[in-house]
């Protein structure tokens, strides 16, 4: 009963996300649904990649449980910004992703990052529209969460690891991560970054408006 409620849940889902997509189509906008652990830095990486935008128009949805501090973070670099708190759901949905398509004005922008709930599980599940998954992954979790939470990884077209200037200072192998996520998807494109020092974060800029671009021209 179990397995046929939840499998009723998802098809729910990805028919309102199959819509969400059909209207960021429209307005030619190009999604990244960026998913991590708590901690991980998502809202910093945001912070940094709106700092080098240099003409990308990027808006931003803001996930979280309850909050509004990531939002104002972000609302500081001029970006369009809507916050939804789940109330407690640990991962953004479809649904709540519709709901507020309508407070952002899609058609004026290049680039949309829907900035899910800290969760190293639930998030990779649920389809909201987006074009692409990005995991963050701060090196300080430990080189065992791939192997750990696998399905993160799998769902990705990008993965990066932030914090890599702690590499010095915390007991993790950094190529057994990188290792390890090929492993489960061996297509995936990775950055190392230091949202502290700045270190990788022009070729993370890059590839994105490298990939905003080829969408817009598609």
């Amino acid at each position: 009963m179990k397995v046929k409620v939840a499998t009723k849940i998802l098809e729910a889902n990805d028919r309102i996300a199959r819509e969400n997509r059909k209207i960021f189509d429209g307005a030619g906008v190009f999604v990244v649904n960026l998913m991590s652990g708590p901690g991980a830095g998502k809202t910093s990486l945001l912070e940094k990649t709106l700092a080098k935008k240099d003409g990308l128009r990027i808006g931003v949805i803001e996930g979280d449980i309850a909050g509004s501090d990531d939002a104002e973070r972000i609302e500081i670099f001029g970006a369009p910004v809507v916050q939804i708190n789940t109330g407690g759901a640990c991962h953004l949905d479809a649904n709540m992703i519709s709901d507020v398509l309508g407070d952002l004005p899609l058609n004026e922008l290049d680039l949309l990052f829907i900035e899910n709930v800290g969760n190293l599980v639930c998030p990779a599940e649920f389809k909201v529209g987006e074009d692409m998954k990005v995991m963050l992954l701060s090196i300080a979790e430990g080189h065992d969460k791939p192997l750990k939470y696998p399905l993160m990884f799998q769902e990705s077209s990008a993965l990066v690891i932030n914090k890599i200037d702690l590499a010095p200072y915390v007991d993790v192998d950094v190529s057994k991560i990188r290792k390890d996520a090929l492993s489960l998807n061996p297509g995936l494109k990775m950055f190392e970054v230091s949202c502290r020092t700045g270190e990788g974060l022009d070729a993370w800029v890059q590839w994105l408006r490298e990939t905003a671009g080829k969408h817009r021209v598609s």
